[in-house]
């Protein structure tokens, strides 16, 4: 296992974060389909987890309800890990509850959620508090305003992100630092062999800006275990919910790149999915989720894969964007200058 620093931060975390978006009982919505775990089966994931030099555990205040965040507060406890060698994330934006300002990121809402977070957590603070979507009606300032309280009265260490574009996380950066106010360290975000879409212009920008890259779905909800085809999901959990989407010819030709390297190195169409975004410059961790031991043991096997140039050759031919514009013409005006580059001893 790997540590990488997350974003500008002197903050390391683990290459791979375990997901809890299994842990809690729901009989209703999209949980029912995804978790389902309860305590025992959470504690069993987080011991395989940290024995496997994970530190880092990721969950959100919408996951079962709070259910997943009060499991896996109660796992860190059941299992008397140290608070100082485990790193904490978790979100807020979704609805907590049923009225107009029980969701969104004003400043109303988000210090709200944050405080009952650590109580369903059992902790005086988390690590990393992550804003989970965009809110169009909320000011950015108002809502990195919000953020800096929390992290000035000691609730929080560090913010970050979820699912926003590039222009809103730039926006939020310079607003940040016009108004000396604390940063975005990492933006969680979907990124997989079949949907690369965060390269146009989410991975340039993090890479430029330092900000970390959390990847979550990173088997594209378990397209990339290698055990559907893009046209016929079979009888698991895209069945019953089917996303994050996958255009079909592209899912299968990935699959079938996929699977002689697997069969090669005698490991999983899973890990080598896994294996190939550890070696994205991109990525600071990628999240995965389990609802089994084995499952969780086999994606920590992904951090003993190193990739050769020809198999991620052959993987990038299959998966790689269309050109697009002002990519095309970026890479052909700045080619004289990379060459300069190249040149230098």
């Amino acid at each position: 296992m790997r540590y990488n620093t997350l974003g500008r931060t002197g903050l390391f975390v683990s290459e791979l974060c375990l997901g809890t978006m299994t842990f809690g009982e729901s009989d209703e919505g999209m949980w029912a389909k995804i978790g389902q775990l309860g305590q025992d089966e959470a504690d069993t994931l987080v011991r395989t987890a940290v024995e496997g030099g994970v530190n880092f555990i990721d969950t959100a205040d919408v996951y079962a309800d709070g259910r997943s965040e009060e499991i896996t507060g109660q796992a860190i406890r059941n299992l008397g890990l140290k608070r100082d060698e485990i790193v904490v994330a978790t979100k807020g934006f979704g609805a907590t509850g049923l009225g107009p300002n029980a969701r969104g990121n004003s400043r109303y809402h988000l210090i709200d959620a944050c405080k009952a977070s650590l109580k369903r957590l059992q902790l005086d603070h988390v690590d990393l508090y992550q804003i989970h979507g965009f809110d169009p009606v909320t000011p950015i300032e108002e809502t990195l305003r919000a953020l800096d309280t929390l992290v000035q009265h000691g609730h929080v260490r560090y913010v970050g992100v979820s699912n926003w574009a590039a222009w809103q996380i730039t926006k939020a950066l310079g607003i940040a630092e016009r108004l000396g106010l604390h940063r975005f360290a990492s933006l969680q975000a979907y990124y997989t062999l079949v949907g690369r879409e965060l390269e146009r212009e989410i991975a340039p920008m993090l890479l430029s800006e330092e900000v970390g890259l959390m990847v979550w779905s990173p088997l594209a909800g378990g397209f990339l275990s290698g055990k559907y085809s893009a046209g016929d999901p079979g009888d698991g959990r895209r069945t019953a919910f089917d996303f994050p989407p996958v255009e079909p010819a592209r899912g299968d030709a990935v699959i079938a790149a996929l699977r002689p390297i697997a069969e090669d190195r005698g490991v999983s169409v899973a890990r080598i999915a896994l294996a190939w975004l550890l070696h994205q410059r991109a990525v600071t961790s990628v999240i995965v989720g389990a609802k089994r031991p084995d499952q969780l043991a086999d994606n920590l096997g992904a951090t003993e894969i190193d990739l050769t140039a020809e198999e991620l050759a052959a993987l990038d031919k299959v998966s790689g964007l269309q050109r697009e514009y002002p990519g095309w013409m970026l890479e052909r005006q700045g080619q004289m200058q990379r060459d300069l580059l190249a040149q230098r001893r």
